[in-house]
């Protein structure tokens, strides 16, 4: 498979780009193993953001080795998801999501606002966006619960109303790693708009049965209109609106106004969404590109979706190669030393992000080359260096101060 390939699916993947991707990740990358299920912490908070003079509480869930409120955070540093809920629906009807997604390594965080009738998208987008940032100030106070114990990949999530202030959220914001919605409903502002202006890896799941917020009118069009190098829509065949959270009453009634909720029972359409959601969080918040490669697998064998994604890959063709490339220190704030054996100086380097977008390349004629990331968004990136036949990788992990 070439460099910079372009794959545009609609039902199927290029079998090349699933092998290619799939050794990739055996090779390249060891995936976060967790070998028993986290329990269930949980920590009501509520932050202040001074820009907005604006209180926002936070309902947090995070691994514990302990199920409680309060209870200490298990060892490790844990990617943030931060969820917002539906209209007048309330954090507490997404334990089905705590529930899945904490106990495999997880921290997720639900804003406690705008649960009125008259809701205010925009800030809610924002509350959304001001706690992402928080988490990552937490995990650097002594005196926070989450301290040293989160990760800087971060993704915004949402559902319905949450859904679309997820966009508002995501829109030309540089500290994110990734957007995922759950039947994303256009918002005011528009989510529309702002996809436009969202490039990190984006997974959409829609519903064919969804009467709040159709897919042809609301995910599909957010779907094309963002600008993301990898963004894949997931649409649930007879699945409904309000069955990727628990049971609401406003929501139920909402469905039950326009028309019902589909064949495909709540817990059949949690659990297909589950399946693919754990995948994709894999790969873009912890770099493993094997399960991006079942993911995509998933996509075609599966009977209960339909899915189109637009995704710019690399090809990686020698993986043989022992990991001889060197890098410190790592993860990096701003520069990082490269270290390469003296028999494969004047090489060339080239860098990729998580979605196999080429960010960088150069020639390297020393054996320590300082590389200059002070610019680089927060994630993982992916290093390729080539000198003759001989291939070197490693990744690095770029973070902020």
């Amino acid at each position: 498979m070439t460099r910079g390939h372009l794959i545009q699916t609609k039902m199927q993947i290029d079998p090349q780009v699933k092998n290619s991707v799939a050794l990739a990740g055996l090779i390249l990358i060891s995936a976060t193993v967790v070998a028993q299920p986290f329990s269930v912490g949980h920590k009501s908070v509520e932050f202040y953001d001074s820009d907005r003079d604006r209180n926002v509480a936070t309902e947090i869930y995070y691994p514990a080795d302990v199920a409680g409120n309060d209870v200490p955070v298990s060892v490790g540093n844990f990617p943030v998801l931060v969820y917002g809920h539906g209209f007048v629906m309330g954090w507490d009807s997404y334990a089905n999501v705590w529930n899945d997604l904490v106990p495999k390594g997880y921290v997720i965080c639900f804003p406690n606002t705008e649960t009125s009738f008259s809701p205010d998208h925009g800030q809610f987008g924002l509350d959304i966006r001001f706690i992402a940032a928080q988490m990552q100030l937490e995990a650097q106070d002594n005196n926070s619960i989450f301290f040293n114990s989160l990760a800087p990949e971060t993704a915004l999530m949402g559902h319905s109303m949450g859904g679309g202030a997820s966009f508002l959220a995501a829109e030309n914001n540089p500290n994110i790693t990734a957007l995922v919605n759950f039947a994303a409903a256009e918002t005011n502002p528009s989510a529309i708009m702002a996809a436009r202006n969202i490039t990190v890896p984006s997974l959409i799941f829609s519903a064919t049965s969804d009467c709040v917020a159709p897919a042809n009118v609301h995910q599909d069009i957010m779907y094309d209109s963002l600008s993301s190098s990898c963004k894949t829509q997931v649409n649930l065949i007879n699945g409904g609106h309000c069955n990727f959270a628990n049971s609401n009453t406003f929501c139920g009634l909402g469905e039950t106004f326009c028309g019902g909720s589909g064949s495909l029972t709540r817990t059949q359409q949690q659990a297909v969404t589950s399946d693919l959601l754990g995948l994709w969080l894999d790969y873009t918040l912890r770099g493993n590109l094997n399960s991006f490669a079942v993911f995509n697998d998933s996509l075609v064998s599966s009977t209960r979706v339909s899915y189109s994604q637009q995704c710019l890959t690399v090809g990686l063709t020698d993986l043989s190669a022992t990991n001889e490339l060197g890098v410190y220190p790592n993860p990096v704030i701003d520069k990082f030393d490269l270290r390469i054996p003296n028999q494969y100086t004047d090489g060339i380097l080239t860098m990729f992000n998580l979605v196999g977008q080429q960010v960088d390349q150069r020639k390297i004629t020393s054996t320590i080359d300082e590389v200059d990331m002070t610019s680089y968004p927060t994630g993982t990136y992916f290093l390729r260096y080539e000198k003759n036949a001989k291939i070197l990788y490693n990744k690095i992990i770029k973070i902020v101060r």
